[in-house]
């Protein structure tokens, strides 16, 4: 078995996968919109004119699958009770991700050394979805 990550951006997927491409590397392997689902029904579903939004899309993070969508494209986001721990290389990675996923968003608590480790610190991006950055 296997946990992945299934984040709903509700409109603002194609934007989020953008930034992650950009703050941490990301790399698409799967987009599909709403215009390619092969269920007829599924365009009829969400607002009018949200065809080209993404109704599936997987990004590779390192070694890891971060499955995406924007959902029912309503415009709320809403990631609560959920954080995700981003652990790096080394502390110069720890230092450029965490401040590319700060760009807009949070700092919750700042980078710093911490009896667990030389950099570890809390932001919640401008899409608010919760990280954890980590370095071994």
């Amino acid at each position: 078995m296997k946990i992945e990550p299934y984040l709903f951006f509700n409109g603002r997927c194609e934007e989020a996968i953008d930034f992650y491409k950009t703050a941490l590397g990301a790399e698409t392997t799967m987009l599909m919109r709403v215009s390619e689902s092969p269920e007829p029904e599924m365009p009829a579903r969400l607002p009018p004119g949200s065809g080209k939004k993404i109704m599936h899309a997987s990004l590779r993070i390192g070694d890891t699958s971060l499955m995406m969508s924007d959902g029912m494209c309503s415009g709320q986001l809403n990631f609560q009770g959920i954080t995700l721990s981003l652990g790096v290389s080394d502390e110069a990675q720890a230092q450029k991700c965490f401040a590319a996923l700060s760009q807009g968003g949070t700092v919750n608590m700042p980078l710093a050394k911490t009896f667990y480790s030389p950099q570890f610190g809390m932001v919640t991006d401008r899409f608010g979805v919760s990280w954890m950055v980590i370095a071994p």
